[in-house]
């Protein structure tokens, strides 16, 4: 069974939510909007949320699914059981 297209890039959205570049790009703001200038709140009943939005879009979902299912979710028999000391030598 296949890893489902919709996981993996839920499992993307993830990484991006916890990366070290939304985190930068928040920062760089002072957690503010870059339009209106609102500020991020967490107050009970003011509550601001910000969504850090890239500029140039990201239209290419599927090629980067399938350059993840076509090399690191590949087909199990293209893959090799190896214990850490044979997977090293693998990659000297």
């Amino acid at each position: 069974m296949r890893t489902p297209r919709a996981r993996i890039k839920g499992i993307l959205r993830q990484m991006f939510v916890s990366s070290n570049e939304r985190s930068e790009a928040l920062k760089k703001t002072s957690y503010c909007c870059n339009r209106c200038g609102i500020k991020q709140s967490q107050a009970k009943g003011r509550e601001v949320k910000l969504n850090v939005h890239h500029k140039e879009g990201i239209n290419c979902w599927q090629e980067i699914i399938d350059l993840i299912t076509d090399k690191l979710l590949c087909d199990p028999d293209k893959l090799e059981v190896l214990c850490v000391d044979c997977h090293n030598k693998e990659h000297k």
